[in-house]
């Protein structure tokens, strides 16, 4: 008899094996499973690093501001505007990718790019601020 002992999702198991003859053409038997009485060990979850949020500038007096924000998550794969830049509505601002798809981020409203809040690489969120235009 061989002895073994396996872990399935965290659970110990000792199992035995009987050795028997197969010339007639029956196949090994194997014994039930046995629990063992040792606690499980716990499988710990890797540490992430935490993200760093970039933060908005605060909106000027004087001028509106309107941003522009992620309408899902994903991973800039360019940004199509610089600071400076005069958008019309419909402009194609930010070139995402989520869900293996590429989307276009566009501008709803004519402006001005005051800032740009993201760089391409980054990770980004549903919600997150991508451009602020000064209307």
């Amino acid at each position: 008899m061989k002895e073994y002992r396996i872990n399935i999702n965290g659970t110990n198991y000792n199992v035995s094996i009987e050795e028997v003859e197969t010339s007639n053409g029956n196949s090994p038997r194997v014994a039930e499973p046995v629990k063992t009485t040792t606690a499980p060990t716990p499988i710990e979850k890797p540490q992430s690093a935490p993200v760093e949020k970039k933060t908005a500038p605060a909106p000027t007096a004087g001028g509106s501001d309107y941003v522009i924000k992620s309408p899902l998550p994903g991973i800039v794969l360019d940004i199509l505007v610089r600071e400076g830049d005069t958008v019309k509505a419909g402009q194609k601002v930010i070139l995402l990718e989520a869900m293996k798809m590429e989307n276009n981020i566009e501008s709803d409203k004519d402006g001005v790019v005051k800032s740009i809040n993201v760089t391409k690489g980054d990770g980004i969120y549903e919600g997150d601020t991508l451009v602020i235009l000064s209307c």
